[in-house]
């Protein structure tokens, strides 16, 4: 068994539960609350979640894989309009540099603009662009003493 799923009673699931869900390019486990499942988009962490379920107009304590065709597709449109429905504050790209708007970013999209902007910044040779580039800590963190992985030095005993 996997360890990540939720543990429910099989027999009162009903004949049309799916197990996996397919919102915003990624799996959602059907055995959990679709409160909780959508925490599994990247993108979205609890607070976004209880925002979409309750745009969206769908129950959050209801499980997943209960969810109807037509509930399924008002989530779908609710992640769609999450940017325009929600206050400034709860989005995830506010001022975008490229093209200044505020943008909500899910699934692939978070990834490849973080790696776009550590690319910019590493072209500008941007002194946090520079610290990406050698692996180093980015964000003023001593680096006397931590973050010694990778090394193996040590003291070498007298025989």
């Amino acid at each position: 068994e996997d360890p990540k799923m939720a543990k429910i009673d099989e027999s009162e699931l009903g004949d049309n539960f799916n197990y996996i869900l397919r919102l915003a390019d990624s799996d959602i486990d059907g055995l959990s609350r679709i409160g909780m499942g959508l925490t599994s988009v990247k993108g979205v962490g609890a607070r976004t979640a209880l925002a979409i379920c309750e745009i969206a107009g769908v129950d959050k304590e209801k499980l997943g894989g209960q969810l109807t065709d037509e509930e399924q597709q008002k989530i779908r449109d609710a992640i769609e309009s999450y940017p325009t429905e929600v206050l400034l504050w709860m989005l995830n790209r506010q001022r975008d540099i490229e093209t200044g708007d505020e943008l909500h970013l899910f699934s692939m999209d978070v990834t490849m603009t973080q790696d776009d902007d550590i690319a910019r910044l590493r072209a500008t040779k941007a002194y946090r662009g520079l610290r990406h580039a050698a692996r180093k800590r980015v964000r003023g963190q001593r680096t006397r003493s931590n973050g010694r992985s990778g090394l193996t030095l040590g003291v070498q005993r007298k025989k």
